[in-house]
């Protein structure tokens, strides 16, 4: 059995590739000054009995730099997409015009820039610690081969691997980062 252990490294691969899909995600979501439709992309609206993604329920564009609007569909779910949006932290005020919500975006001051690059420093952590984990996965499937008669020379073959996969992704998190918070702090 010792000499049959094969770690799914690209399962490894594919997994911390998805903490940082979930990553940049989360960084579309903040605002940087600029209007941007992905910025509604976390808002979920209770429509129909369940959450649902604010493009699902309407048109999001964006007419012009400081200015997104979303055109529902339903007249019914206006008032619930408005108090999503109130509610998600995005920091903005909606205006309703029938249908149509606009969503003025406002310069950003100092403090809620720092502010961001802060929220920027927490989704990255958290990204890392998805990384991390994803890394105790593979140690552990080391582990429990090692128990099953590993040679040594190999557990230190496959725990370099993962390392060396999860120091490339730590880098990786911490470089996109550092370009967001430069772009959220960029006046």
């Amino acid at each position: 059995m010792s000499d049959d252990f094969e770690l799914d490294t690209e399962d490894l691969q594919r997994r911390m590739d998805g903490a940082m899909a979930n990553l940049r995600t989360e960084f579309a979501s903040l605002r940087t000054g600029r209007a941007s439709a992905s910025m509604l992309e976390p808002v979920m609206v209770e429509a129909y009995g369940q959450p649902t993604p604010i493009n699902q329920v309407g048109t999001v564009n964006v007419p012009e730099p400081r200015m997104v609007t979303i055109n529902v569909w339903d007249k019914g779910l206006v008032g619930k997409v408005e108090k999503a949006i109130r509610e998600s932290g995005l920091g903005i005020n909606p205006q309703l015009n029938g249908t149509i919500i606009m969503l003025p975006i406002p310069e950003l001051n100092e403090e809620r820039r720092r502010e961001l690059t802060k929220v920027a420093g927490t989704y990255a952590e958290n990204a890392r610690v998805s990384v991390r984990n994803v890394r105790r996965d593979g140690m552990d499937q080391i582990k429990k081969a090692k128990a099953d008669g590993m040679s040594e020379d190999d557990q230190k073959f496959w725990e370099t691997e993962v390392q060396e996969l999860t120091d490339k992704m730590i880098a990786a998190v911490d470089a996109a980062l550092e370009t967001k918070q430069a772009e959220i702090m960029h006046v």
